[in-house]
């Protein structure tokens, strides 16, 4: 009876703490949210909370009425599919031999190392653009993909979720003469969905909030991410004055930056908080088992 007790006790004092703990977490996102969403008056104020005060949506507006917020989205979608099938093709190719025995696979340790160390040191970001401006990417799609084509750290878990399947049925494959592109595609591919949903979360929400890049790469405004654009509204919003037609500055004279901003930040946020709950239950499976080195 007294254990049943402290255990309903338990409970109470665990759902009690992750509900304060869930809720704390949510209020900078209720407070964004509040601050786009109300008058300029309230926020210049400082009145606004959790909730809007004098609901407006003029920074809606000013972001989206805009052709060039909707070709810098068209860009950002165009680099989240192409991007995350790259990612997704060299990681798997990557992580299949790599999960091999050394018996299996010569120097598998020493291409391993070779992967690690770039965890660890790069080129730096002088050379890298030095790189991608000889290549002639600056401008394009492909200097926003290629750089990053093969994230370690997402190979790794994929190399790691590979090992966790049973020897035992690549070998009854082979013994049925199966070569490894086809026990690749159809053995190790089905039982790692929960590692694929993951890494692919992951390459999603990297190529999806990636901005540096773009301003790097891009010398042209129309060649910008969502993201890189967003960055430049509030950045450079006093060189954007002299662009803006006489509606759109009219509209901006009557807005706060700080509504802007939290707007920008609501609307970057959304493809990803739309997605995420479809794999979410995959990615907790994937992050747990592929962080596991046997």
């Amino acid at each position: 009876m007294r254990r049943t007790r402290a255990e309903k006790l338990f409970n109470v004092f665990n759902i009690s703490f992750l509900g304060l703990t869930a809720f704390i977490c949510l209020v900078p996102l209720l407070n964004t949210l509040a601050i786009s969403l109300s008058d300029t008056l309230p926020v210049n104020r400082n009145q606004v909370t959790l909730w809007p005060v004098e609901i407006n949506l003029k920074a809606y507006s000013f972001l989206l009425n805009n052709d060039r917020f909707w070709r810098a989205a068209l860009v950002s979608i165009y680099r989240v599919l192409l991007g995350s099938l790259i990612n997704m093709v060299l990681i798997v190719l990557c992580a299949y031999p790599l999960s091999k025995e050394p018996g299996k696979f010569q120097f598998r340790s020493l291409y391993s190392w070779l992967f690690v160390v770039t965890m660890l040191l790069n080129g730096g970001l002088i050379p890298t653009f030095m790189l991608v401006s000889g290549l002639g990417l600056l401008d394009t799609i492909w200097s926003l993909v290629l750089p990053g084509a093969v994230n370690v750290f997402n190979m790794v878990l994929m190399l790691n979720f590979f090992r966790g399947i049973p020897a035992e049925l690549e070998e009854a494959a082979t013994i049925d003469g199966a070569g490894h592109f086809r026990i690749l595609w159809q053995i190790y591919i089905p039982c790692a969905l929960p590692a694929i949903a993951t890494v692919l979360l992951l390459s999603v929400v990297g190529h999806w909030n990636a901005w540096f890049d773009g301003i790097i790469y891009s010398n042209k405004l129309e060649s910008y991410p969502l993201q890189s654009y967003l960055q430049t509204i509030i950045v450079g919003l006093q060189m954007m004055n002299n662009e803006m037609s006489v509606e759109r500055y009219a509209l901006f004279s009557q807005l706060n930056e700080r509504s802007i901003r939290s707007a920008q930040i609501i609307i970057a946020m959304l493809p990803v908080a739309m997605v995420y709950p479809f794999l979410q239950r995959y990615f907790v499976t994937g992050i747990v088992v592929g962080s596991v080195k046997q």
